[in-house]
């Protein structure tokens, strides 16, 4: 039961009840993935601000324990979309909001390039082989530098899809948009990640997320 998202609603409603533990608890099983949402979703341009919406969204968890009502919901995505959407404040106030013009798609401008040449000979995934592990760490920056070349609006919802696993409609209902919208941002920002990764992100996972 401790795994579950039902434990995590006990443990906000002990918490709201008065229980101190039941907010460590909580805490300690939602810190680290919360912290690397936030911190991609913000870039390296605002690395600065990331302990401030973290702690933000905490806050804003405490202040609302007694209200929340999960209506199906999960508390982990109520914790993210509440970190969305203080980040996406963060940025609109650091002017990083300029690069939200072709969130829902075309904008009419020229199509997207990386801001470097996409890799295209990658091997097989093998754990087991040393003279891998460089490559794929190497390919794991990559991936975090093509995250940062995304929209804000493409790249929240890559991290919700991924980090939270949210379907398409809980995408839309986390951002406050109809489900074409968040379906829409999704489709470009994995079209987007795959050109600028090469082959790392294939057609299939492309059709495999919009399902």
């Amino acid at each position: 039961m401790s795994d579950t998202p039902d434990f995590d609603t006990q443990l906000l409603r002990a918490f709201a009840a008065g229980d101190a533990q039941a907010f460590d608890t909580l805490y300690a099983r939602h810190e680290q993935p919360l912290y690397r949402f936030v911190r991609r979703l913000l870039g390296p341009s605002l690395v600065a601000q990331v302990d401030e919406v973290f702690q933000d969204t905490w806050l804003r968890v405490i202040q609302t324990a007694a209200q929340w009502s999960p209506q199906g919901a999960r508390f982990r995505t109520w914790l993210f979309t509440i970190a969305h959407h203080r980040a996406i404040d963060q940025l609109r106030r650091s002017g990083r909001e300029l690069s939200w013009v072709d969130e829902d798609g075309e904008d009419g401008g020229p199509p997207f390039q990386p801001g470097g040449e996409p890799w295209l000979d990658w091997p097989a995934p093998s754990p087991v082989a040393p003279e891998e592990r460089a490559f794929w760490q190497r390919a794991g920056q990559r991936l975090l530098h093509c995250l940062d070349e995304l929209p804000p609006a493409q790249r929240s919802a890559f991290l919700l899809h991924h980090e939270d696993e949210l379907s398409v409609q809980e995408l839309a209902g986390a951002l406050g948009v109809g489900f074409e919208t968040a379906k829409s941002r999704l489709r470009y920002g994995l079209s987007k990640l795959r050109t600028c990764m090469g082959a790392y992100l294939p057609a299939a996972a492309l059709s495999e997320s919009m399902t």
